[in-house]
């Protein structure tokens, strides 16, 4: 019974020092990310246009937020806002996964050859102040500094509670078992690998364990290699699991991750008895240390060990190169694969992409602006269609389906939201060069424009709120509400419609007489729709709450209305200052 509760406590000790170590490891992650965010998106955005400099991205992306699962999950959140293409995406996860190998580097080095646990009290006092300071930036240092200094109180626990090779511990004698079966004890440990960091979440905690591990002699390099193996595998579910719920491409971008590191341990394990004869020469040539011999004494094991978690970085790092070296022509074949695991079943995701424009290419003058108003016109047609979705959803009475359209609504807003960025920024870019004063005036229309799409998008994200509202709520509208709801609906579609006619016209030939015909219907609409409701609420023919939702709806279509007839007045403006 004893021994029984003093293995929990190992156990609970060795998850405990885990936990230090990823919630460090989490604190430094979102602290950089909030220190770099703001230009992260315009480093993706820029250095995609082609395979190499997606690599290149990967490795300072991930080498700056120093968590592999970051980036390939925004990879994935881009690919699924359509800003980055499927081959440009499987560049950046090449890149993500060489990036990854200097965590292992960091704790190589700084967490088993240089005691750096002693300094983490210090590094904490030092960060504490930050952390309470109003300004953002400051706030952001001091929780890096702290997270830095948690992740290697974790470590150092890691360390201390990981029995050593000279203990007599069950796990030691456990894992003996599995360590000497050839290839079978390969495939053993790299599913130990995949399994440890499927559960932990964090590729960086799995190495940091098996880096561990190898210190203090549990298992044998060779082992410890296939764990590493096992990590790699282990590390695309994150991204697998943040595209379950994305649209097509997003799934693809997850799949050719999970293409492209399963197919790198595959070519590995062909050659990895010799690779790793590669890797012990390499570290005898700088040490004159074999990582391989097994036939030393626990001094002399405890005299070298801090080589081996070296040894195991150079194993790491090396394989990551090499197997971005060998497959980065492969990219469009590995995303041809991926587009095959996972067809399109006919539905609308493969309409969340910029179809015209580029954000890391930038045409000049007139084809630049030509190629904007081509993607604006697809942006005027998704928001009609986001509009759509609150129709169907209105007499939906199918909880499934309801929560089908509620869900692509959000999806949709966080898309406009995108859209409206990229555009912005390609224009400015635009604007920058040598334009004609008539491509200058088209530009600062088109902003508006797109300014004012986006704030469709929200208020239509806003309606769906409130609709969500309306059927949890036990009242129905009247009759009479219903189909006021539903006339004035009909007029914002309409309005919609004209909005799209107008914004796929040349601008000047374009006429916003109907649009300003449909605007006015719409304040009419409202207008007579609020007397009424003040009147039946002074009647009580319905509760205050379901008349407050019944407002709101008018209300928010009506405002969605004047952001559709700003877009038009939009394009008048630019006609009146011609």
């Amino acid at each position: 019974m004893k021994e029984t509760f003093s293995n929990i406590g190992v156990i609970l000790t060795l998850i405990g020092s885990l936990g230090f170590f990823l919630f460090g490891m989490k604190l430094m992650s979102e602290s950089l990310q909030k220190l770099a965010g703001s230009k992260m998106r315009q480093i993706l955005g820029s250095m995609t246009n082609n395979r190499f400099k997606g690599v290149i991205t990967g490795v300072l992306v991930t080498t700056t937020i120093q968590s592999s699962s970051a980036t390939t999950v925004m990879i994935v959140s881009f690919v699924n806002a359509g800003l980055i293409s499927l081959v440009a995406s499987v560049g950046v996860i090449m890149g993500a996964n060489i990036g990854t190998t200097v965590t292992a580097w960091i704790i190589a080095i700084l967490g088993f050859k240089i005691k750096l646990s002693f300094l983490s009290l210090p590094l904490i006092g030092l960060s504490f102040p930050l952390i309470f300071s109003k300004l953002g930036k400051r706030k952001s240092w001091g929780e890096f500094i702290m997270g830095f200094a948690i992740l290697f109180i974790g470590l150092q626990f890691l360390k201390e509670s990981v029995p050593g090779i000279g203990g007599d511990s069950p796990a030691l004698i456990y894992l003996a078992k599995y360590t000497d079966m050839g290839y079978i004890s390969v495939f053993i440990f790299i599913l130990v690998g995949t399994l440890l960091t499927v559960i932990i979440q964090s590729s960086s905690a799995t190495m940091a364990l098996t880096l561990v591990m190898t210190y203090n002699g549990i298992i044998p390099f060779e082992m410890a290699a296939a764990m590493v193996l096992g990590e790699n595998i282990g590390t695309t579910i994150t991204a697998n699991l943040a595209a379950s719920v994305a649209n097509v491409s997003a799934k693809r971008a997850a799949r050719a991750h999970l293409i492209f590191n399963t197919f790198g341990v595959f070519w590995m394990l062909l050659v990895f008895p010799w690779f790793l004869d590669a890797i012990d020469w390499f570290i005898q040539e700088k040490h004159g240390i074999s990582i391989l011999n097994t036939n030393l004494s626990s001094a002399d094991f405890d005299s070298i060990k801090y080589i081996y978690p070296i040894g195991l970085a150079v194993f790491h790092t090396s394989f990551n190169i090499l197997n971005t070296l060998f497959l980065f022509g492969f990219a469009p074949f590995i995303a041809r694969i991926a587009t095959k695991m996972v067809p399109d079943k006919g539905d609308d995701d493969e309409s969340f992409r910029l179809q015209y424009i580029d954000s890391g290419l930038v045409s000049t003058g007139e084809i630049g602006i030509m190629q904007a108003q081509k993607e604006i016109t697809t942006f005027g047609n998704r928001i009609e269609k986001m509009f759509n979705f609150i129709q169907k959803m209105k007499d939906e009475e199918k909880n499934k389906k309801f929560n089908k359209f509620l869900s692509k609504i959000a999806k949709y807003e966080d898309i406009t939201d995108n859209l409206e960025l990229e555009i912005a920024e390609y224009l400015t870019k635009i604007s920058e060069g040598d334009i004609s004063h008539d491509s200058s005036k088209k530009i600062r229309a088109m902003l508006k424009i797109i300014d004012d799409m986006e704030s469709v998008g929200d208020a239509v994200y806003q309606l769906s709120k409130i609709i969500d509202a309306y059927r949890q709520h036990k009242s129905t509208f009247t009759e009479y509400q219903d189909e006021a709801v539903t006339e004035m609906f009909g007029l914002i579609k309409e309005a919609f419609e004209e909005m799209n006619v107008n914004i796929d016209k040349p601008f000047k030939e374009v006429d916003v007489a109907k649009a300003l015909s449909i605007e006015k219907r719409i304040n009419e609409k409202r207008n007579q729709l609020r007397k009424q409701h003040v009147d039946d609420l002074k009647e009580k023919k319905y509760k205050h709450k379901i008349g407050s939702i019944y407002s709101d709806i008018y209300s928010v279509s009506e405002r969605i209305g004047d952001y559709i007839i700003n877009v038009s007045e939009a394009i008048l403006e630019y006609q009146e200052t011609e």
